[in-house]
């Protein structure tokens, strides 16, 4: 019997851009609509990426996704991480669908904060938003440990100031959007005291704050 090759389907422009995991539930996203953008890739972190950037950029002919490299001495070389600090992540049923976030002190494995559900959202925006949280947080409490999170998107809409979302903006999310506003505004009006890190998930296993769904 031949082995089935996961995908991952990034929809930029669809009824509801997104990454899906299963061909059903992308063409749900299509069918119908005028001029969608979508693309197949074969690993999720490729595929968050990809949502993330231009689509231009993936849809050429001559694209070819990176290979999946592995360093022994790399991984070997790779730190425990750090015990006194923040850990956040977020769930998504579905994506977009209902989401969530919260953060969780790594130490302790005490909830600290939990924010949703919110009707509608994407897992990178709850990333994002979870990351925000916890900096103007800590920044109050004049807590300067570092944060912990396990998505590159998310990591990277902070150093941006802005959350690079395809959501589409209407009244099941626009409750969302004014909290993603508040969160761009805070990023660029306060000084980052702490240190953002990536959690290695392949490494060290789930984040501390994962929701435990998956």
């Amino acid at each position: 019997m031949r082995k089935t090759t996961k995908k991952f389907y990034v929809v930029w422009q669809g009824h509801q851009p997104g990454i899906y995991s299963e061909w059903a539930d992308c063409l749900k996203q299509i069918t119908g609509f005028s001029s969608p953008v979508f693309k197949a890739f074969s690993r999720n972190e490729i595929a968050q990426k990809a949502f993330a950037d231009n689509p231009e950029r993936y849809l050429h002919q001559d694209y070819e996704e990176p290979p999946m490299l592995f360093d022994k001495q790399a991984f070997t070389n790779i730190p425990k991480p750090i015990n006194d600090a923040m850990t956040v992540d977020a769930a998504c049923s579905g994506n977009p669908g209902i989401m969530e976030y919260r953060g969780v002190d790594f130490a302790t494995g005490k909830e600290i904060f939990r924010k949703g559900p919110f009707e509608l959202g994407t897992n990178n925006i709850g990333e994002f938003l979870a990351i925000v949280h916890a900096l103007a947080l800590m920044e109050k409490q004049g807590d300067n440990r570092p944060i912990y999170s396990d998505s590159l998107t998310a990591i990277q809409w902070i150093k941006g100031k802005q959350a690079r979302t395809n959501l589409v903006r209407n009244e099941k999310t626009e409750e969302l959007f004014q909290i993603i506003e508040r969160a761009e505004k805070w990023l660029k009006t306060h000084q980052q005291r702490n240190q953002i890190l990536k959690w290695e998930t392949d490494i060290w296993g789930e984040i501390p704050a994962d929701f435990g769904r998956k």
